[in-house]
């Protein structure tokens, strides 16, 4: 079938901290452009990320580094709170030791970070440190000494900078601006800055500051004869151990965390997943068409004949503030401009230059000119015959419960693309809250169907929706 075009669309408790002495007061810099300007910036980088290199798409992990997140978030101080700004935490399915952060709050950590580290403290410790830059609105900040550049034409510059080295050259020769890797990378003062400002919100948090210089010791001796990607674009101040502990002098914490049970389950989960590639190997695949997103099993974006049924293991997802569904564990999430997709290896990819799957299922919503359902699924039916002309309706439609909301489901017939082999499409529709339409596609060839028709009620059984 080929794809379709429809948009798809924690409190944290901050501990006291009792100061033992005075804390170092940090300025943030000079800066010619609006919060808003780094929003834009950030949206526009963040876009090329998830373009160039792969998340990690598991929900535990995933959960686990935003829990964090949003902790520190909560400890930033009054003066450095900037409303427009959004701070998302999301993994990279990628090697090395290395967290970036983008303008406006927009920030990834590298799975071999999380990986790297020996306690909770510490991942909490490179991501204050991150979350720093941003409330500090470093990256604008030093586009201000740029004084040539404008605003609108940095973002591709500042994701080459702050991805680092040989991915980052490649991200950057993909925008039009050429402004090269090394523009944007954090100075020296920068670092420092993000380094007490991070050990300050730590401390707020409930963290001890000592486990970010820890860390950093940690990333240095894993350098080995070479500096890792991390010291390339975070360059060290000089007497960063001494200082950070020094700071974290002046603050006391009780009952600091430093771990966790979900910190050692997260590892753990990490372990039991295929490794990661490195960042240049997960940009040449992304080059090469290849949207690999996570761990135990990947999806070439190549259609075979030979594709493995559908686990009996199931794995959530969750998708933004939208929902979250269960799908077999052999299957991962192939997100597209404006879908989602599920689907296991060789059952998803791109044949003259369309996307097209013959096994798994597709998940969007549609927006709605009717109040009725049954009307409003007619509509998404017209829609998809459009671009898909052999599809026919096989069956009426039949009612039921989709997520905890009324829906409905019917079975078509077409004949795809990229096989020429007859399947089946099962279609699920209901109405969110806010009157859009969500719909769920599974598509198997027909003699297949049969496995594949219950799975996909399984699929539709877990959905469970945030609006």
């Amino acid at each position: 079938m080929r794809v379709s075009r429809y948009t798809v669309t924690v409190a944290a408790l901050v501990m006291s901290v009792e100061i033992l002495g005075a804390q170092t007061k940090i300025t943030a810099p000079k800066n010619k452009y609006s919060p808003q300007d780094d929003v834009q910036l950030g949206r526009e980088a963040s876009a090329q990320v998830e373009q160039q290199l792969p998340l990690l798409r598991d929900d535990n992990v995933a959960s686990y580094v935003s829990d964090i997140g949003q902790r520190l978030v909560q400890a930033i101080p009054p003066e450095l709170r900037h409303p427009e700004f959004n701070y998302t935490f999301k993994v990279v399915n990628v090697k090395e030791i290395n967290a970036f952060a983008l303008p406006g709050g927009p920030m990834y950590v590298n799975r071999g970070m999380i990986e790297a580290a020996r306690n909770e403290g510490e991942v909490a410790g490179v991501v204050a440190h991150e979350l720093s830059h941003v409330a500090l609105r470093h990256g604008t900040a030093q586009a201000t000494k740029a004084t040539p550049y404008q605003v609108g034409t940095i973002a591709g510059a500042i994701l080459g900078a702050i991805v680092g080295g040989t991915a980052g050259s490649v991200i950057a020769q993909g925008t039009q601006f050429g402004l090269g890797a090394a523009f944007l990378r954090y100075s020296r003062d920068y670092e420092k800055q993000a380094d007490i400002e991070g050990s300050q919100i730590m401390a707020r948090a409930g963290y001890d500051p000592r486990d970010m210089a820890n860390m950093f010791k940690t990333i240095e001796q894993q350098g080995g004869s070479g500096a890792p990607q991390w010291l390339s674009d975070h360059p060290n101040p000089g007497n960063r151990y001494a200082y950070i502990t020094k700071e974290a002098e002046s603050l006391h914490v009780e009952n600091a965390r430093r771990d966790s049970g979900a910190f050692q389950n997260v590892q753990a989960r990490l372990r039991q997943m295929s490794p990661a590639p490195t960042t240049e190997e997960a940009t040449r695949n992304a080059r090469n068409g290849d949207r690999r997103t996570s761990g135990p099993v990947g999806t070439s974006g190549r259609i075979s004949t030979n594709v493995e049924r559908p686990s009996s293991r199931y794995q959530t997802y969750s998708e933004g503030n939208l929902f979250r569904v269960s799908v077999p564990n052999n299957w991962r999430e192939m997100p597209g401009n404006n879908s989602v997709t599920f689907a296991p290896e060789g059952g998803y990819g791109a044949v003259n230059q369309q996307s097209v799957f013959t096994h798994g299922a597709e998940m969007g919503v549609a927006r709605n000119e009717s109040h009725n359902l049954q009307t409003a699924t007619d509509e998404l039916v017209r829609s998809l015959s459009q671009s898909n002309p052999r599809m026919r309706r096989d069956s009426g439609y039949e009612r039921g419960n989709i997520g905890g909301r009324q829906g409905m489901r019917t079975v078509m017939t077409n004949q795809n693309d990229a096989t020429g082999r007859a399947e089946r499409v099962a279609l699920y529709t209901t109405f969110l809250d806010d009157g859009t339409l969500f719909y769920m596609i599974g598509v198997a060839p027909d003699n297949e169907f049969g496995t594949y028709d219950q799975v996909f009620n399984r699929i539709a059984g877990s959905l469970q929706f945030a609006r």
